[in-house]
């Protein structure tokens, strides 16, 4: 490796597994010293268990690298903070920060409790600012500063049954949007990844939300869509090259390039990640389409142009059922 992140120490949340475990063990190999943090809960939030960060830990050191575990919860502004602590307390500095930790509570929005709804934004949304606050006050003293946030395809496009991490995961975006912009005179960025990738998370999403999903043209939103065919040799072999691309590997490249100092210009953007691919996704504003008029508009002509206009070939993502009987629709 090139040690391109020598001397450069690198905090990363929920590490312990998938895409955080690949993007820890990416940044130890160019160089630079770890603070692996994840409680080892299960995909929903329960439980605990020191295991993943300690052997992800353990990994780095017998390669050469150096590492130390953090097991804190960072829904809590301790938890968050502790983690910045532990890299000021271990190495004496911190020159990025990868927020990776997430859970998931899936439900339609109709049967989704308060408590399931509580829970994912607490870890997946002010998960982020927990760490990114304490962050932001050393990197704007330090003047300098490398953080990348994760967002997802449910947050930026929709997935049916993900209302609470659909929500959290659009408020991460919205996050790096602003705190790029708060943090960026002071040469600090803040960048965001969308990835798409065969986690232990996309692993508990039911088979029936995948097909629901592919039906809506969302396939591989949360993971391999459907299980390949037996029927022919060169089927098997390109299902297992598409599930080898979706590895979460692939993502932890573009998340490391995001830490180094030649990536100083590159602030408040999101990247849609997955397989051999890297987008940069349009920003929300200003609008890809629009109409105009020099003044108010009246309800007849809205309902003329917006149709005709604004909303021509813009596909409903979720139609309703072809048997329903819809006011308005022709």
């Amino acid at each position: 490796m090139a040690n391109l992140l020598e001397g450069k120490v690198i905090a990363l949340t929920g590490a312990g597994r998938g895409i955080g475990r690949e993007c820890a063990l990416l940044a130890a190999s160019e160089g630079a010293r770890v603070v692996v943090n994840d409680p080892g809960v299960n995909p929903d939030g329960s439980g605990h268990d020191d295991g993943p960060a300690a052997q992800v830990v353990d990994e780095i050191k017998k390669a050469g690298g150096a590492a130390v575990a953090n097991f804190a919860d960072v829904s809590t502004m301790e938890g968050g903070e502790s983690i910045i602590r532990t890299a000021l307390d271990t190495y004496g500095k911190l020159d990025g920060l990868v927020n990776l930790a997430a859970i998931l509570r899936d439900r339609m929005v109709f049967n989704l409790t308060e408590q399931e709804w509580d829970d994912v934004i607490r870890v997946d949304l002010k998960g982020h600012f927990t760490t990114i606050k304490p962050a932001a006050v050393l990197m704007r003293q330090q003047r300098y500063g490398r953080i990348v946030n994760y967002s997802s395809v449910s947050g930026l496009q929709g997935n049916s049954g993900q209302a609470n991490y659909g929500a959290a995961k659009a408020g991460v975006a919205g996050l790096t949007r602003v705190a790029a912009r708060d943090l960026g005179r002071y040469g600090v960025t803040v960048n965001c990844i969308a990835p798409g990738a065969s986690t232990r998370l996309t692993a508990t999403v039911p088979q029936s939300a995948r097909e629901l999903r592919a039906s809506r043209g969302i396939a591989g939103a949360g993971g391999p869509a459907t299980t390949p065919s037996p029927a022919a040799a060169t089927e098997n072999r390109a299902a297992e090259e598409a599930a080898a691309m979706r590895g979460p590997e692939m993502v932890a490249p573009m998340t490391v390039y995001l830490l180094l100092d030649e990536a100083w210009n590159i602030n408040g953007r999101i990247f849609q990640v997955a397989g051999g691919h890297v987008g940069l996704l349009q920003d929300m504003y200003p609008p890809f389409k629009n109409i105009y008029k020099h003044g108010k508009w009246t309800l007849d002509e809205l309902r003329m142009l917006v149709p005709a206009q604004l909303m021509a070939g813009v596909q409903n993502p979720a139609p309703p059922a072809d048997d329903l009987s819809i006011p308005g629709r022709n």
